[in-house]
């Protein structure tokens, strides 16, 4: 039930757990989009007049955490802290083979791949633009070893295209190299940490635990 994937709702602000397979945002096509999705529920709430507006994006076959501003007089207080990097977003990804770092900061730049539309890469010190990636082993399974990723910085594709510049793509991610995989990509946005925008408060929220990533929590 799509009731099941609300973290968090308020007058103001609204955390939905995007499953895969769907944009946040429209592109032209005509299909659905998560945005639909929530407007459809806020009207089920009596709440027809809001316009939920994502104030961060994941890509489509990504699936966890996306914050919606549903009032536009605290939108702004959001987008500063989207701007600012105070969000606090947590991922967890699954690679093939044992991940060799305990810990790893990758700061390597990252711009348009001009060969291919699709990609980003990394780039030279100089071009493209910085980004900053923490990574943290959590757990090794035969093959695979699981992740946890935060971001410093919130360029397009980052996570992806960090691991893969590592020599470790994201299972399910054949964009960029990752084996194929009958669960999709293994990207889950975890956990957020972000200032209420009227109250100030801290919060902290948090997905179930991605079992399709990996079968038990751990971390």
């Amino acid at each position: 039930m799509e009731s099941l994937r609300i973290i968090y709702e308020d007058e103001v602000l609204l955390a939905w757990d995007k499953p895969a397979g769907i944009l946040v945002h429209a592109d032209g096509t005509g299909a659905r989009t998560l945005t639909d999705v929530v407007a459809e529920h806020l009207v089920a709430e009596g709440r027809s007049d809001v316009r939920p507006q994502a104030v961060q994006r994941l890509d489509r076959e990504t699936t966890g955490i996306v914050i919606f501003s549903l009032d536009r007089s605290t939108q702004p207080a959001l987008d500063a802290q989207v701007a600012g990097h105070d969000m606090e977003k947590t991922y967890l990804a699954v690679v093939s083979g044992r991940f060799p770092w305990g810990e790893k900061d990758v700061r390597s730049p990252i711009g348009r791949d001009r060969h291919d539309a699709r990609r980003m890469r990394v780039c030279r010190p100089g071009q493209g633009k910085p980004a900053e990636t923490h990574v943290r082993r959590l757990a090794v399974a035969g093959a695979r070893s699981l992740l946890l990723v935060r971001l410093g910085t919130g360029r397009r594709h980052q996570i992806r295209v960090h691991l893969a510049s590592l020599g470790f793509p994201i299972v399910g991610d054949p964009l960029y190299g990752g084996a194929r995989s009958g669960a999709g990509l293994l990207l889950h946005a975890w956990r957020e940490g972000l200032d209420h925008p009227v109250t100030g408060e801290r919060l902290r929220l948090e997905t179930a635990w991605p079992e399709r990533l990996w079968p038990a929590p751990v971390g």
